[in-house]
């Protein structure tokens, strides 16, 4: 049984770029799983809108084959197949053809007098398109207070250009209205921190500079660009990881604690973000030259087809200028054709002010807590233990290991599918606002003018590796190593 609260409002929930990989990998297998839980109430239409010409029986067989290649096979149903497909429309639409913007038009205003469904519009295509798309929206009279509008990444380029999108959006929807989004918020792993950090009393207390040595965040890909080379290559990984998932998982780990959260306090969550990300001590000059690392795999101008200079990989140390934090270095790193698929968040913590057992046998490492988004979602707590058996003191690491597969007898939502019902249900808390989105690009901008004016070339590594060995320098300057292999 689905529980009351869980139940959206009707909705007609328009995917511009219907036909494309995220909407086919991600959106529809979203929304099909609120199907197959009974979540989606009846009247509500999904309406793929792209400028592939098919009917609405030839996108219903593109979304079946999509959804036995991405749903799991134990979660796949007959009757939520069948109830997902009736509602799935397309509408070939070409963005400079009024024709094609007037049977959109004819579709949403097609609804019986007595039954208002909210409006949803989700713009999986590039931002270069947001404005155009939002105008014609609004020109026709299908933009209402009842109406949202879901944003992708990345939302500009830079500062400038993000600005130029937000306006663009902004001229048409209220920023109440505007869903920016960051599928990592959705994961059940980063949710948790939240709980962690702040509904458990032990913690709470040594999160921050006195007990904390530093901060490590994780985000590993064993693929390399695949299908998103074009697009990859001209936002590299800088732009296309650090400025937007990187970013929010620091706030979520340094910020101070809301208010409350949940209720009607959407925004007391952004708030604190907002504050972290304003607090970020600038990279500018020569210190991006120290504090950053920009790398390639070895074999990316092979898989382009053509050379190139983009990143494929960047570690970075960070560090928030705030009471809390002073002091403490943030480092980050992410990359492409890595050793391991792996997105962690390390905390470690600095060594006991006394040795107490300066006989004792066997090695002590710092207490660390190890958050796990993939794989295998869950907390370890890394703690120094006697090793059983008589004689003397033998110290050996031991760990307290949660694994949400393990600890809950429940199936943990995917981002897209958690984030897509709080879109419907207007809980814009794990979205991004306007001011985050600017403050990042600010923070980030001065990295990418720096190493465009110094022409910083990537440095090589080889796939399946570590990454450059300019990243383990990194940390080694401040007697510091990456954590690897946390399981």
């Amino acid at each position: 049984m689905t529980a009351p609260d869980l139940v959206l409002p009707p909705s007609d929930f328009t995917v511009f770029g219907g036909t494309g990989d995220l909407a086919l990998r991600k959106l529809l297998p979203g929304l099909y799983e609120q199907e197959r839980r009974r979540q989606l109430p009846a009247g509500t239409r999904i309406i793929g809108v792209s400028r592939t010409p098919l009917d609405d029986a030839g996108y219903r067989d593109l979304v079946t084959r999509a959804l036995f290649e991405h749903v799991a096979e134990d979660h796949l149903e007959v009757g939520a197949l069948h109830r997902l497909t009736a509602r799935l429309h397309h509408l070939t639409l070409d963005i400079g053809s009024a024709d094609d913007w007037d049977r959109l038009h004819g579709l949403l205003k097609d609804r019986p007098a007595d039954e208002e469904a909210t409006r949803i519009h989700y713009l999986a295509v590039g931002s270069d398109l947001f404005g155009t798309i939002c105008d014609r929206l609004d020109d026709l009279g299908l933009v209402t207070p009842r109406c949202r509008v879901v944003l992708e990444k990345p939302i500009g380029a830079d500062l400038a250009s993000s600005r130029e999108v937000n306006d663009a959006v902004g001229r048409v929807f209220e920023e109440r209205q505007i869903f920016r989004i960051d599928h990592y918020l959705g994961k059940e792993s980063v949710q948790n921190l939240l709980v962690t950090r702040f509904a458990n009393v032990f913690l709470e207390p040594i999160w921050n500079s006195r007990w904390v040595d530093h901060v490590q965040i994780t985000v590993a890909e064993t693929l390399g660009v695949e299908e998103r080379g074009d697009y990859y290559d001209r936002a590299g990984a800088l732009r296309d990881m650090v400025q937007n998932h990187l970013l929010q998982l620091l706030c979520l780990v340094a910020m101070e604690p809301p208010s409350y959260v949940g209720g009607d306090a959407h925004d007391a969550v952004r708030d604190e973000k907002l504050k972290v990300l304003r607090a970020l001590a600038p990279l500018t000059g020569a210190e991006v030259d120290r504090a950053t690392v920009r790398g390639q795999y070895t074999t990316y101008g092979e898989e382009l087809g053509h050379p190139s200079t983009t990143e494929t990989f960047v570690a970075l140390r960070a560090e928030v200028q705030n009471w809390r934090w002073s002091g403490v270095p943030f480092y980050l790193r992410t990359g492409k054709r890595l050793a391991r698929q792996e997105s962690t968040i390390e905390v470690v913590f600095k060594e006991p002010p006394h040795a107490m057992f300066p006989d004792s046998e066997g090695v002590t490492t710092p207490n660390r807590l190890t958050i796990r988004m993939q794989p295998d979602e869950g907390m370890q707590l890394h703690l120094t233990a006697k090793h059983p058996g008589p004689g003397g003191i033998r110290l050996h690491p031991a760990s307290l290991d949660l694994t949400w597969a393990d600890a809950f007898d429940e199936r943990s939502p995917e981002p897209y599918e958690r984030l897509l019902r709080d879109v419907m249900r207007g809980v814009p808390t794990l979205f991004m606002r306007r001011d985050e989105v600017e403050a990042a690009w600010g923070w980030v901008e001065p990295i990418l003018e720096r190493w465009r004016e110094a022409a910083v070339e990537p440095v090589r590594y080889h796939p399946g590796t570590e990454g450059p060995a300019a990243a383990e320098r990194l940390l080694a300057r401040d007697g510091r190593f990456w954590q690897e292999g946390t399981r």
